[in-house]
């Protein structure tokens, strides 16, 4: 700074004493009013915090409950012993055998892991199995027995309209949450399920019915509105604004319908259940997130004054003892964060402040070297990283196009001939792109239609590709050579009878691009499919699939990539996952 510069600089200390001289009045205002509106917003913020805290128990608590009923469907659901026992039709001793022997320990196992107290039902479609249950006409069996497990045959229920309504079936996630007969009369709620035979992978045929229930005094057993607060209510609210139970000081809403003018005065908070489409809704009055509302008013107003004055005369202490030191370091800083790591400065002594400036000197004299090093480092193993994938792209589809041409050469096939050959060199013209890595979707998707084009003069009506493909992902860009890949190890690999049909869609979800590749081949086996993304593995299939992944990774990050699913005798999807990115050496 130039000597001129310096005289005109007004010091720290100086601006600093004289703004206390000058508006002392209106910090004390400002600061006080400030410090009162802030800490009276975390007051309440906190109390709200406390508030919704406990909500989030009692709802984890309901979840818990509902999930462990869940669980308890699962393992009759999952039993493919039990399965092949309902479909044993075989009157006599052998269905007295299974049913003593295995489904009724199994209902009483299941029944006994949980500590709800809870009714099992299982209707089955086999009526060489025997019914056993209990009369309980007009009472409620879980008031009396407390757990108990029941088998009847489905013609009880089939003519049900809750049966009848019931929606399809979805392996492994179809199922009801649902007052049904006299559930509503007795506080209960019933979990409903089917019993699937899996034996046939396409149709999943029902085989029995699974109903397990209890009591909502037991699943809302938390809800108990003294964990909020006296005058609060909780209230467990359907989407239609039926309250199906409530929890009060004055009065039982439970029955009634959720009305808005309720909340007037009060603090509504809301934490929806998993799975049974319910909310659990708190009424908190406000005036308990106000009772320490004056206190703080006060207490921060009279903290607000003590503050000012014992600033006012540090201030005037200390202020021009500190100031020309934290300006230089504060300036150093600034050239520091602009990315200016030149600036030096020197203080004599061996306080703190000499050390914290030698410490800064040392570091602004290596950062731009390490930061310099290390950007080089990274760009150069990066570019490698690239280099090295775009050149062990497969090669085997040019050597069996070239094969293919031969043959039809040496057979006089001159009109697929020509055809092979421009389809062809329209495909390494797109490919190779003037030697660009990025692309448009739509010249990527032209390269694949070249691909199929050549392929369906091999295959002929024995393979069909659908393009099913949104406009507006063709306004953007990818890395080459992303989609052929998978196409070509569909038609390698996936071959499941005499023909097969193979799907590319594409679409933008979420901000990114999704691409499709879906086949209905004869899918991947499990023990192959756990290996595709192995490194060691040196499988062409899988190559070609971690080639693809680690380019996409290596350009946009590892958010985005390569991911399969698979089943045998099935087919296969594979999911491109790219950004919405436009390259601009292809928009100049």
């Amino acid at each position: 700074m130039k000597p001129e510069e310096r005289r005109r600089f007004v010091p720290f200390g100086y601006k600093l004493m004289l703004s206390y001289a000058l508006c002392i009045l209106v910090p004390v205002i400002i600061v006080g009013s400030f410090a009162v509106s802030t800490l009276v917003k975390s007051v309440r913020e906190q109390a709200e915090s406390s508030v919704q805290g406990t909500m989030r128990q009692i709802r984890d608590n309901i979840q818990y409950k509902i999930e462990d009923m869940r669980r308890l469907t699962n393992m009759i659901y999952g039993d493919t012993t039990l399965a092949k026992h309902l479909k044993h039709y075989e009157e006599g001793w052998v269905s007295y055998d299974a049913t003593t022997s295995y489904l009724l320990p199994k209902m009483m196992q299941t029944i006994q892991s949980s500590s709800l107290r809870l009714w099992l039902s299982v209707y089955l479609h086999n009526e060489t199995l025997p019914e056993v249950y209990y009369n309980h006409e007009n009472i409620d069996p879980l008031m009396t027995v407390g757990k108990l497990y029941e088998l009847y045959h489905m013609n009880r229920i089939e003519d049900a309209d809750w049966y009848k309504s019931f929606p399809p079936e979805r392996y492994g996630t179809t199922m009801q949450w649902r007052q049904i007969e006299d559930d509503a009369k007795f506080g209960r709620l019933s979990l409903l399920r089917r019993i699937v035979d899996t034996t046939n992978g396409v149709e999943l045929r029902e085989i029995g019915f699974i109903r397990v229930t209890a009591h909502l005094q037991d699943l809302f057993e938390s809800v108990d509105y003294t964990k909020v607060g006296e005058g609060s209510a909780i209230y467990i609210v359907s989407p239609q604004g039926d309250i199906l139970y409530s929890s009060a000081a004055d009065t039982n809403m439970t029955g009634k319908t959720w009305d808005e003018s309720w909340a007037q005065n009060h603090l509504v908070l809301r934490q929806p259940l998993e799975g049974l489409d319910w909310s659990v809704v708190s009424l908190v009055p406000t005036a308990i997130m106000e009772q320490d509302a004056d206190k703080v008013r006060m207490l921060t107003a009279i903290v607000c004054l003590i503050s000012v004055l014992v600033i006012f005369f540090v201030g005037w202490m200390f202020s021009r003892f500190f100031s020309k030191r934290v300006t230089k370091i504060v300036s150093v800083l600034h050239a520091f964060r602009e990315g200016e790591f030149r600036k030096r400065m020197a203080y004599e002594g061996r306080d703190e402040f000499a050390q914290i400036a030698a410490a800064l000197n040392d570091m602004g004299q290596h950062t731009e070297g390490l930061i310099r090093e290390v950007y080089l480092t990274n760009l150069q193993k990066k570019e490698a990283e690239l280099e090295s994938l775009q050149a062990q792209i497969n090669p085997h589809f040019l050597y069996n196009t070239l094969s293919s041409i031969s043959r039809l050469a040496r057979f006089g096939d001159i009109d697929k001939l020509h055809r092979m050959v421009i389809g062809l060199a329209k495909f390494y013209r797109l490919t190779l792109n003037d030697g660009r890595t990025f692309i448009p979707l739509s010249k990527e998707l032209e390269q694949v239609q070249a691909y199929v084009d050549i392929q369906s003069i091999k295959y002929g009506d024995r393979m069909e590709v659908l393009f099913d493909i949104q406009p507006e992902v063709n306004r953007y860009d990818t890395v080459k050579l992303i989609v052929q890949p998978f196409i070509e190890n569909a038609l390698q690999h996936a071959w499941c009878g005499d023909h097969i049909h193979i799907r590319i869609s594409g679409e933008i979800i979420g901000g990114d691009i999704h691409l499709k590749i879906i086949d209905d081949g004869n899918g991947i086996p499990q023990d192959r499919f756990r290996k595709l993304f192995d490194p060691l593995d040196e499988v062409e299939s899988g190559y070609g699939i971690r080639n693809v992944d680690q380019r996409i990774k290596l350009h946009f990050g590892k958010k985005y990539g390569v991911s399969l699913a698979s089943r045998p005798g099935i087919g296969t999807a594979v999911l491109l996952r790219i950004p919405t990115y436009k390259h601009k050496k292809n928009r100049e």
